[in-house]
């Protein structure tokens, strides 16, 4: 359809007084480029800062990061309108909670706003020291009560140290590891980060619920959950973990990965010494170990990797064995395989018996492979130096099947009615994994023996 020329605009009249004509030959020369060399604002120069903060506002958080390339005096134009009232109510968003879309759309355009936000900044701010671009940002986002570590009233609704997080990801993004380390030291100085974690690790699990949360969404939503590569993230967690002894770096591996109430969002720490727990209790504290572990980090050993999941099983005291073998199987068999060689070596025979007896017991539950099972306990065999060693080993795995049989027995026959069901199907399932276990040890032995 043919739209209509809109006529009612202000004719511009004939040039015929000389005054007239020497403005317009002035403001001609300054927008032609060919006229004069241009000013580090280009053809910007003409134009008054409030019309060049109007075009801004015309433009996407996308548009204006581009503009900021421009030239230094443009990028310093751009870091004026941030600081305005205006630019600081457009640019610093805050609808965290009144999240109305169906879904999670409305959150991933929040995310990507704030995406958006800290590539204009990184831009902006390209040319300062790392130490006044940090101040600087902190300036501007101090107004931004979510941002802060205690700033939000009801922090499992809100998606404030979401962007927060995704804010510093894209502005930290390909900085090296000294710059880095000064952006993690600049946020424990500013949200007394280490007096925080020192309390927590030092206090009876769970006397202080509240600052467990915080400091796990905290550690979650602003240095962990938004890197896609696996070494920045084994980079911002061994910040984290490393300043601390190993029965302290578990404790804190706990309350960032470990189990939460799904009501509260605060950390369960019951739950691994109670009853056996499912994957999605052990998924955050495995994925941790193995980042640990595989990205080849200089700061972690594959002893200390071990030796934190050694103290990470009592905590806060022992676990369930069967929640050990679920988190090993979880780990990865290089993990898993390393982890039991270490008691195999240092002559825990007993404990790597009951741990195989768990693992076949995990297996049969979640309809894991068996041969896995059997395979995991060929490879530790191997550990072994002498036969001696190999069927002393392999009569405690058989003594082990034997023995916790009968102490699941002799709790049904003395435990309460709920107590006796949870144990009577445990049994059930332990009785068909030490015959499915056997049937492969056969199998292996027969086709051995066959080739």
């Amino acid at each position: 359809m043919a739209s209509r020329v809109n006529t009612s605009f202000t004719l511009i009249p004939n040039q015929k007084y000389r005054r007239s004509s020497r403005r317009s030959s002035h403001v001609s020369n300054t927008l032609n480029p060919d006229s004069q060399p241009l000013s580090a604002l280009g053809n910007f120069k003409a134009l008054p800062l409030e019309i060049f903060q109007i075009i801004l506002r015309y433009l996407s958080v996308k548009d204006i990061s581009m503009l900021s390339m421009v030239s230094k005096t443009v990028s310093q134009h751009i870091i004026n309108y941030i600081s305005t009232s205006s630019g600081s109510k457009r640019f610093l968003l805050q609808d965290f909670h009144d999240l109305e879309l169906p879904g999670k759309r409305q959150d991933s355009a929040v995310l990507e706003h704030y995406r958006s936000l800290g590539l204009l900044f990184k831009r902006c701010t390209l040319l300062l020291p790392t130490k006044e671009r940090l101040k600087y940002i902190h300036k501007i986002l101090a107004e931004v009560s979510c941002f802060k570590f205690s700033g939000c009233a009801t922090p499992m609704q809100c998606l404030g140290l979401s962007c927060y997080g995704m804010f510093l990801q894209t502005l930290t993004a390909g900085w090296d590891e000294l710059e880095c380390h000064r952006v993690f030291n600049f946020l424990c100085e500013l949200t007394d980060l280490s007096r925080k974690m020192q309390t927590i690790v030092f206090s009876k699990p769970g006397n202080a619920r509240k600052l467990e949360l915080r400091i796990r969404l905290f550690c979650r939503n602003v240095l962990f959950d938004h890197w896609t590569h696996r070494s920045d993230s084994a980079f911002w967690l061994t910040r984290i973990l490393k300043p601390w002894p190993m029965v302290n770096q578990a404790r804190l591996l706990y309350i960032i990965f470990g189990p939460i109430s799904p009501q509260d969002g605060q950390v369960v720490w019951q739950k691994m010494i109670e009853e056996p727990t499912d994957e999605s209790s052990l998924k955050g504290l495995a994925d941790a170990i193995k980042l640990l572990y595989d990205t080849g980090i200089k700061e972690w050993t594959a002893d200390d990797v071990i030796s934190l999941i050694d103290e990470l099983s009592v905590v806060p005291r022992e676990w369930l064995l069967e929640n050990n073998a679920r988190l090993l199987i979880l780990s990865g068999n290089d993990i898993c395989f390393t982890f039991m060689a270490s008691k195999a070596v240092n002559g825990r025979t007993t404990e790597l018996a009951r741990l195989i007896v768990f693992l076949a017991l995990v297996c049969e539950k979640e309809l894991y492979c068996m041969d896995w099972a059997v395979k995991m306990m060929q490879r530790v065999c191997k550990v072994f130096s002498t036969s001696v060693e190999k069927n002393n080993f392999l009569q405690n795995v058989a003594n082990a099947f034997a023995c916790i049989i009968m102490e699941m027995l002799q709790s049904i026959m003395s435990g309460d009615r709920d107590e006796e069901d949870r144990i009577f199907l445990n049994l059930f399932h332990l009785v068909h994994a030490q015959a499915n276990f056997h049937k492969e040890v056969l199998y292996l032995t027969i086709n051995s023996v066959s080739t």
